[in-house]
């Protein structure tokens, strides 16, 4: 009678960690989730799985919680807005080039914020992590760019890309968007 008592018990005890285990883990989903938005759903996407994804998230948030993240200074952002605004003007006479300035504004914006530049995954992988709803603007944006140094793009093309990089550059200058309209044409 007693041994019976005792397995019931361990049973009881083994199934609330088990419960506690599978409550711990959807805990963790729904946290990634949130964070990362539609970055979570892509990462699971490329992955293939979600414990794989959730392992790559989990190891951006690492990284990037050691990197030293700073915002801009006023100074700093009133720079940048006004670079911005040539990079769109310059859009009106020279689309490829006003999306080479936009890539190189973004580059200069995350490095001034402490993101370490260079390779563009690992960019967009540190970007995801506090930028989630833009980091697939930046990747469109990227992708636009590669086109277009091939002569695959539209001016069209251009100008979405640079809509693209102006969502992620207002992010990262981390105040109220200041970048003005962005041209519907180019000039022949």
């Amino acid at each position: 009678m007693m041994t019976g008592v005792i397995v019931s018990i361990l049973a009881l005890v083994m199934l609330g960690a088990v419960a506690a285990w599978f409550w711990t883990a959807r805990q963790h989903s729904e946290r990634l989730q949130q964070r990362f938005g539609p970055e979570y759903e892509r990462t699971v996407a490329r992955s293939g799985d979600q414990g794989t994804a959730e392992k790559t998230l989990q190891a951006r948030e690492e990284r990037v919680e050691k990197l030293d993240i700073q915002p801009l200074t006023p100074a700093e952002q009133s720079r940048f807005a006004d670079a911005w605004r040539s990079a769109q003007a310059q859009f009106v006479d020279d689309p490829p080039g006003a999306i080479r300035q936009a890539d190189r504004l973004v580059g200069e914006a995350m490095q001034a914020r402490g993101y370490p530049t260079g390779n563009f995954e690992q960019q967009a992988a540190d970007i995801s992590v506090d930028h989630p709803e833009v980091v697939s603007n930046y990747r469109a944006a990227h992708a636009i760019a590669g086109r277009q140094e091939h002569g695959e793009a539209s001016t069209v093309d251009l100008r979405q890309a640079l809509l693209h990089y102006r969502d992620l550059f207002d992010e990262l200058l981390g105040s109220a968007p200041a970048t003005g309209a962005v041209p519907t044409e180019a000039r022949p």
